[in-house]
């Protein structure tokens, strides 16, 4: 398979990535948004971390945590130490972790480069606590597109009346970028093969060719 600026264009499995990855000798671990950015590194010809040694500072988590502690290779992890600092910081008796946070840390850990710190994991979590706000960076964010697109392809394939394309992968994709071109829901919902009929008619079979 062909590794350049269209291979980023078309939906990959994540274990299509990994094998990638693994054939051009790089780490095959993390999420797909990881995955997809060490490629993308290799395409565009930046320099890529190697995790060897990261993983042994990683093993010894971090004495005492401040707004300077690095998220990545310091040790610092979501723990009862990290739950205890963040209540002490906004006055709480109990604090919740939340998913900006874990993206943010994720993001951290796979672009240690961007030198993010427990200020940055703070921010976050006061930017995003109302809803909107909440919502807006995650669907910015790139490893919450990757979730929105599994899960779409997910329902999209649980529903019946999908059996009638071929393939069907593919009428997934069109109506996926179709929705992202709208101010609709990133989800799939029945009434977009109505919707989008024009678009998806071609990949119709015949009931001989659904039952093969």
């Amino acid at each position: 398979m062909d590794l350049n600026e269209d291979f980023f264009k078309h939906y990959h499995y994540k274990t299509e990535l990994m094998a990638i990855c693994r054939q051009h000798r790089l780490p095959a671990g993390g999420t797909k948004a990881v995955l997809n950015q060490r490629l993308q590194a290799l395409v565009a010809g930046q320099p890529l971390d190697t995790p060897t040694s990261k993983v042994k500072r990683l093993a010894k988590p971090v004495k005492e945590l401040s707004v300077t502690t690095p998220l990545a290779n310091s040790g610092f992890s979501f723990n009862a130490a990290a739950r205890q600092f963040f209540a002490a910081y906004f006055h709480v008796s109990k604090f919740a972790f939340t998913k900006p946070m874990a993206v943010l840390k994720r993001q951290a850990d796979a672009q240690p480069q961007l030198a993010l710190t427990v200020a940055d994991l703070i921010d976050v979590y006061q930017a995003t606590r109302n809803s909107k706000a909440r919502q807006q960076f995650l669907a910015e964010n790139a490893e919450e597109k990757t979730y929105e697109w599994n899960r779409f392809v997910h329902d999209f394939f649980a529903d019946p009346a999908t059996r009638q394309f071929r393939p069907r992968l593919k009428v997934a994709a069109i109506l996926w970028q179709q929705l992202k071109q709208s101010t609709a829901p990133k989800q799939y919902v029945h009434s977009l093969l109505q919707a989008y009929h024009e678009a998806i008619a071609g990949y119709v079979q015949t009931s001989s060719e659904i039952d093969q």
